[in-house]
């Protein structure tokens, strides 16, 4: 079960607002993404939350994957973005593919930082 499991946590993105709120438009790039990098899609959910007294819904965005899964939460009230890549490496090794999807990710919501993290997963022999 050795994998690798990528977060990260996007503050004050600057990208246009219908990335933070617009579930089918942000679920629609992901699949886009996970095609591009070479990983392989085989379900998907997409989510809006209702408008709150501080502002739009955010979204989620999963993508459930062969090798695993990638998962974008968003706050649009604070410009905010979780994303989290998750890739097994049973039948091959996926690290870059997952790298190149994060990359894409933190990209499209152009955040003014980020705090990132990368886990290797399971036993190594």
């Amino acid at each position: 079960m050795k994998g690798l499991h990528l977060t990260a946590d996007l503050y004050q993105c600057r990208c246009d607002a219908v990335w933070l709120t617009d579930a089918r438009k942000l679920g629609s790039w992901c699949r886009e993404a996970v095609q591009a990098v070479g990983l392989q899609a085989v379900d998907e959910l997409f989510h809006t939350f209702p408008a709150t007294a501080t502002g739009a819904g955010g979204v989620t965005a999963t993508v459930l994957l062969a090798e695993s899964h990638i998962c974008v939460h968003t706050w649009p009230e604070q410009k905010a973005v979780t994303c989290d890549v998750y890739v097994c490496n049973f039948s091959g090794d996926h690290s870059a593919k997952a790298r190149g999807l994060m990359y894409a990710l933190v990209n499209r919501f152009q955040p003014e930082w980020t705090e990132q993290r990368s886990l290797d997963r399971g036993d190594e022999s």
